[in-house]
């Protein structure tokens, strides 16, 4: 086996030079850090964010707003999205990721009542808007609630 075809390192890269082993290995005594000073320290240096005593940054601004830890964030779905089904089939959660219609499940999907149907679905989903349920129905089809309620 040659240099040229030995397989990358596991870590996709070579470590850097290793620091502090004498005055021969050119990164000897202080180790690159310089001399004296916070960043010559061990434990040395400041925090995120810190502007040598300024009052920074973050602490400046004014504070704006509230953000629930309670709300509830769900996947949206057009009721025209739904086309893309056969008509008379059952339309399960899956089918709407496999399909593309929804990306990373948040707390759930919802309906939504923009665009028309003209097939008859029976469509699953976790929460629906009454003018999506009254369109799916309008057509022959269903929508079965398997989460809270609409």
């Amino acid at each position: 086996m040659k240099l040229n075809q030995l397989p990358a390192s596991p870590a996709g890269r070579i470590e850097g030079k290793r620091k502090g082993l004498g005055i021969g290995s050119g990164n000897g005594k202080t180790a690159g850090r310089g001399t004296k000073g916070q960043a010559a320290r061990s434990g040395g240096y400041h925090k995120v964010g810190f502007e040598g005593g300024q009052m920074p940054l973050q602490r400046r601004l004014p504070k704006r707003g509230f953000r629930s830890p309670f709300k509830e964030y769900y996947a949206l779905v057009q009721v025209e999205d739904l086309e893309i089904f056969p008509g008379g089939s059952e339309v399960q959660i899956e089918d709407l990721r496999t399909n593309g219609l929804v990306g990373r499940l948040k707390d759930g999907v919802k309906l939504l009542g923009d665009g028309q149907l003209s097939k008859a679905l029976i469509v699953h989903a976790d929460k629906c808007s009454r003018s999506a349920q009254e369109k799916i129905e309008a057509v022959g089809g269903r929508v079965v609630l398997s989460g809270a309620s609409s």
